[in-house]
């Protein structure tokens, strides 16, 4: 069972290290500024817990309402996403002391909370610790931006690679079960409504490479003329490749002749032997058709993800306030990273499963509302929660989007089909 105060303890672990200037940045309208995570996260909490269901609960500032709303239509209007780092008030102390009277009120009403809530309770850990991920990736993108900012953690806290593989393993496909099976309400079986129903997929057979793209082979791509050849792109995406002139993944910059990347470890020379992190669906593909490949999809990951043993999961590389945030490659050989490390662009556009129902009320805009121009991604990353990652998670974001931990992993069709 997740526990209440220990996920929201964990959310502001995160910003140690963080100056309250630092917690007020937005640098572009897909993110947001940290201040307004940690009101937000709380926000959910009183509104879809404490005002409805704890007796006598008086709001703590009616204002909040407007300001931290997301983009729950039914609750009401919300201040403009773009102009959220516009809210210099209230201030980093206001916000903190929002959320200690939200959790003192969680208190009294977990101490009583009927088996009906449970669910929407276990909705709103799942949904900060999708925030926390959030809290990483925007704040990284701002300080990026900064020439002089400085790195947020040692270089000795990355993990180093030691041996690599380059293969493939193969997987016979068939009809295989694909989704979330049950909700019973217990965390073990939780899962989003977009997950469900659990349905049948033909899955021609196939082979997933058993490591993510390095930027070793990255920069191969680059050195290949890679972002400067239009038949390797989609149109949509070549248009946006020249558009914003895209030469390397984001946070790669180009000093003295050799490529560097801005991490949380501050800016240092790019290391060839980690996973290539940050690229957008259109540059995956791109790679991926130079490649010889193709990117899989999300019914062949999770056909392998399945397939692998138990404790697969508890070997990823993900979240926690103390490490850098920054992927590596694992010291092993065969099929790799499925979980942790990276996001994984898939083909699969992001759409509902046959059967699927939306949940019912206002959460019923947590997924549904967004099945429209975006494509799944897969796995998790270094900056994801361990506990919010199953096989059947289905992340997803417009192909355009670079600034979230997302890697490649490729493909192939065994009849040679790519």
């Amino acid at each position: 069972m997740l526990n209440y105060r220990s996920v929201r303890e964990q959310t502001l672990a995160l910003t140690k290290g963080l100056s309250a200037e630092d917690m007020m940045l937005q640098s572009m309208a897909d993110a947001s500024p940290t201040k307004w995570h940690l009101a937000h996260t709380t926000w959910f909490f009183e509104t879809f817990l404490l005002q409805p269901h704890l007796p006598g609960y008086q709001v703590f500032n009616p204002h909040f309402r407007y300001l931290f709303n997301s983009y729950y239509d039914a609750v009401g209007e919300r201040h403009p996403r773009p102009q959220r780092g516009l809210l210099s008030r209230p201030g980093l102390n206001e916000v903190i002391d929002y959320r200690r009277y939200v959790d003192e009120q969680m208190d009294e009403l977990l101490a009583t909370l009927p088996a009906s809530l449970k669910s929407v309770l276990t909705i709103g850990l799942h949904h900060e610790m999708q925030h926390q991920e959030l809290i990483l990736t925007d704040i990284k993108h701002a300080l990026s931006l900064n020439p002089y900012a400085d790195g947020l953690v040692a270089d000795s806290a990355v993990k180093r690679p030691q041996v690599s593989d380059d293969g493939y393993t193969e997987f016979d496909g068939g009809l295989v079960h694909i989704g979330h099976a049950t909700d019973n309400g217990s965390d073990d079986s939780f899962a989003y409504d977009c997950e469900r129903p659990q349905h049948q997929v033909y899955n021609a057979p196939f082979a997933l490479a058993n490591q993510l793209v390095s930027n070793r082979q990255w920069m191969q791509f680059i050195k290949d003329g890679g972002y400067q050849r239009p038949e390797l792109w989609l149109s949509e995406g070549w248009a946006l490749c020249q558009q914003e002139q895209w030469q390397a993944p984001l946070y790669w910059f180009k000093k003295d002749n050799q490529w560097y990347q801005f991490s949380f470890r501050g800016r240092h020379p790019v290391a060839l032997d980690e996973p290539v992190c940050h690229v957008s669906y259109f540059e995956a593909d791109a790679y991926a058709r130079y490649a010889g490949a193709r990117l899989p999809t999300e019914a062949e990951w999770e056909q392998a993800a399945t397939a692998q043993p138990a404790n697969t999961k508890a070997q990823g590389q993900f979240l926690t306030v103390d490490t850098a945030h920054h992927p590596a490659m694992p010291a092993q050989s065969g099929l790799q990273q499925l979980f942790g490390t990276l996001w994984e662009w898939t083909h699969s556009a992001f759409l509902p499963y046959p059967g699927f129902t939306p949940a019912q009320g206002a959460l019923a805009e947590y997924n549904s509302k967004f099945m429209i121009n975006q494509m799944v991604l897969r796995g998790g990353s270094c900056a994801t929660p361990a506990a919010q990652i199953r096989s059947s998670y289905r992340n997803f974001f417009h192909p355009y989007q670079r600034w979230q931990f997302s890697g490649v992993r490729l493909a192939m069709t065994l009849d040679n089909e790519v």
